[in-house]
């Protein structure tokens, strides 16, 4: 089960549970009853939602082109033909309906909140993130990543490099701890068994895996997580530190992440 986070006074989160793994978030604006939806996966999830909501949509946020990220596109604008719908440029004609075309820098407005659109490739070629910082009002950002930065892992390599990955990792990782990562798949219980193999005495670590092993167990989501907890635990937001230095033997942090990348790729 996922949850509704309340931003501030006007502006909600909620995450949709999709598929086999995905989550789809729908930010919403109470105040005039409109939303966004973030990598619609699945058109009937986020149709009953709003319904339900009784709220208007008005955007569709890609982080990128993959089927389980834009599936339900087509049929959100057969539903609502004023939509707009806003992805990389380096995504055109990968991505349906598309008709904004975004760069590191650019921004998106929605509820008096203006989102930071960083351009993050190594998952795909295309690949960026939707982060609204926090206001006077809030402690805490919100950070849409997609495949890039997992809760306790990252994303495959498909179409960039681990060069790409990891330089987009750490940019994303110099965002404020409190930054609430709200990544697009349930991937943490494994991810953190995973990290267990390369840090077995990490003691946050530990704690984090027995945490998520009793939120699944309570069919309660593990997204989202801090930026905080995912330096002190996500191996792959660590390959420059000197406890991995010290495990793969070396002071390249690129190097460290490919060995870490490939262990992963090969782990069940």
């Amino acid at each position: 089960m996922c949850q509704t986070l309340r931003i501030n006074i006007i502006m909600y989160i909620k995450c949709l549970p999709a598929l086999s793994d995905n989550y789809i978030f729908v930010v919403q604006n109470f105040k005039d009853k409109t939303s966004v939806v973030i990598d619609p996966a699945n058109y009937r999830v986020v149709l009953d939602y709003l319904k339900k909501s009784r709220t208007r949509l008005v955007a569709i946020l890609n982080t990128h082109h993959h089927q389980d990220h834009i599936g339900a596109n087509k049929k959100l604008i057969e539903q609502f033909p004023y939509v707009s719908i806003y992805g990389s440029e380096q995504d055109k004609g990968r991505i349906p309906g598309q008709n904004h075309y975004l760069r590191e820098g650019d921004q998106f407005n929605f509820a008096n909140k203006n989102a930071e659109i960083f351009f993050i490739p190594g998952h795909t070629n295309g690949h960026i993130a939707y982060y609204f910082p926090p206001s006077s009002h809030q402690e805490t950002g919100e950070l849409f990543c997609g495949d890039t930065l997992f809760a306790g892992g990252c994303g495959r390599l498909f179409e960039g490099t681990a060069e790409q990955m990891y330089n987009s990792l750490i940019k994303l990782r110099t965002l404020p701890n409190k930054t609430r990562i709200w990544c697009s798949h349930e991937y943490t219980v494994n991810n953190l068994k995973f990290a267990l193999t390369i840090e077995k005495d990490n003691h946050n670590l530990l704690l984090r895996y027995d945490k998520v092993i009793n939120l699944r167990k309570n069919n309660q989501a593990t997204i989202p997580s801090f930026l905080q907890e995912e330096k002190e635990t996500n191996p792959f937001l660590r390959c420059d530190y000197p406890s991995l230095r010290k495990i793969f033997k070396t002071n390249n942090p690129i190097e460290i992440f490919q060995k870490i990348r490939q262990l992963k790729d090969n782990f069940s």
